[in-house]
């Protein structure tokens, strides 16, 4: 194969390792004094844009593990690391507070192809970079790491993103408040690599190629994708379903910026809420084997305490007024705890709920147990092929639920492992009608309790929990907008 690099730019200079690392480590009083292009310029510039190309470019050449082992290809990877770190040096002005991560994913890029283009290893990298350090509203990343993305590539693929923090006022004083969360980075998108024209919403260090995994300090979430599909799901799913929206929820989905602030609120509660409360050892069941229901009650489990404490903030604030007025970050923070209510519910039941392939599916599970929920309590019909919601019990119906999670979890401290999996799958499967061909739903006595937890999560059905008749009429109905939103942004 050509090891002529076509995603050079034509007169981009040959540039050895110091010149590329003075290019970013230079006077800082010069790099901060540099005029900031827009986020128009730096999509535009052809810095980025070879950047772009050539980690596209060197995808194919890359093994899962992100190595590449043929040595006929080693010249044409060359080629595009120079390009990437190249063009790394030469952005690096517009990204002050990254200076030293910028300088030492250089160096990283460097090492991997002086070492043969081994399994890649930028671990140094990652520790420099830490944005949680710096959530001020607008500032802007670029991240480059050999990495895989969710739902997006799956190996250790060399991807690339323009970013911009997404922080307003009134975020930052729930955070400074009650709801503290100092590893939590909401995003939008710029311009991304291949890897996140996908589904994929997270940027997370775990994904990262490296040597060893460290104590990871930051988790950042792409608001604005959240919020365009949010919106452009919503809007198709109320107009099949004849459901006729609050003005509250029609604002969101009128106006991007509102539903981005709104996803950021969500999501703030959300992640803090994975390590809190009265839970099993490892609520989270990081790297361990068990039924996907639990991670469904789990993410569910946040989100409606997401959910419960917008409606805690929303009461608080419209309490008869006994002191000052509200400020406006207190106005602002009203109106949002509202809109995260209808988020929660919208984005559960319509979207989450027939989003992704039908094997273990946990998110989809909880938007089905969500729907479910809400119409065996009477708060959602469907009647006359029309949805109706009752909104004014929508509150006390939704918490109802998050307590019964909430007291499944208080008791797990005092039960064996495989009793809270039995116990939690009866919380589920009271709401959910199980596939009439389940094991599990035949009740502990079909079940091999005596061998190992792993025989009883091989006995779980990949879609243990198929869809009821409306949500396969549903889908039907919504495939094409739901598969529509791969790749989307704020910008779209």
């Amino acid at each position: 194969m050509s090891t002529t690099n076509d995603a050079r730019t034509v007169d981009a200079p040959a540039l050895d390792a110091q010149t590329v690392l003075d290019a970013i480590t230079g006077e800082p009083e010069v790099v901060e004094d540099a005029a900031q292009p827009g986020a128009e310029q730096l999509i535009a510039s052809p810095h980025w844009q070879s950047l772009k190309a050539a980690a596209n470019g060197i995808h194919p050449l890359q093994q899962k593990d992100g190595s590449i082992p043929d040595a006929a290809q080693h010249p044409h990877a060359q080629a595009l690391v120079d390009t990437i770190t190249e063009s790394i040096a030469a952005l690096a002005p517009a990204f002050p507070t990254d200076s030293a991560y910028l300088a030492a994913v250089i160096r990283d890029f460097g090492r991997w192809a002086h070492g043969g283009f081994g399994v890649p290893d930028f671990l140094d990298s990652l520790n420099e970079f830490q944005p949680q350090r710096n959530r001020v509203d607008g500032l802007r990343h670029l991240v480059v790491f050999p990495m895989n993305t969710q739902n997006g590539s799956p190996g250790k693929l060399v991807e690339a993103v323009l970013v911009e923090v997404v922080w307003p006022d009134f975020v930052a004083e729930l955070e400074a408040g009650d709801y503290s969360n100092a590893l939590f980075v909401p995003i939008r998108f710029l311009d991304f690599t291949e890897g996140y024209d996908t589904n994929s919403a997270v940027l997370f260090p775990e994904t990262v190629a490296m040597r060893t995994v460290p104590s990871f300090t930051w988790g950042a979430i792409f608001a604005d994708r959240e919020a365009a599909r949010f919106r452009r799901v919503v809007r198709e799913a109320a107009s099949v379903t004849k459901l006729e929206l609050p003005e509250e929820a029609l604002e969101l989905l009128d106006d991007q910026r509102l539903a981005e602030e709104t996803f950021v609120m969500w999501d703030l509660i959300h992640d803090r809420s994975h390590m809190r409360g009265d839970l099993p050892f490892d609520p989270f069941m990081i790297k361990q084997r068990m039924p996907y229901f639990l991670y469904s009650l789990e993410e569910l489990r946040c989100d409606l305490t997401a959910f419960r404490e917008s409606v805690r903030i929303e009461r608080a604030l419209s309490a008869p007024a006994a002191a000052d007025p509200l400020t406006p970050e207190q106005l602002e923070l009203r109106r949002h705890a509202r809109l995260v209510q209808y988020a929660v519910i919208f984005d559960r039941i319509f979207r989450f709920a027939i989003t992704g392939s039908r094997v273990r599916n946990y998110d989809g599970l909880g938007g089905q147990l969500l729907f479910a929920w809400l119409h065996q309590h009477h708060v959602l019909h469907w009647t006359d092929t029309r949805l109706t919601i009752d909104w004014d019990a929508v509150p006390q119906t939704v918490i109802a639920l998050s307590d019964e999670i909430n007291e499944l979890y208080w008791r797990s401290i005092d039960r064996p492992k495989i009793a809270h999996w039995l116990a939690a799958y009866e919380l589920v499967s009271s709401t959910v009608t199980p596939h009439p061909a389940s094991v599990w739903a035949q009740g502990p006595q079909a079940l091999p309790l005596e061998g190992a937890p792993r025989e009883l999560t091989d006995a779980m059905l990949d879609d243990e929990f198929p869809l009821s008749m409306f949500y396969e009429a549903l889908d039907k109905k919504m495939g094409d907008t739901i598969a529509s939103t791969a790749g989307i942004t704020g910008r779209d």
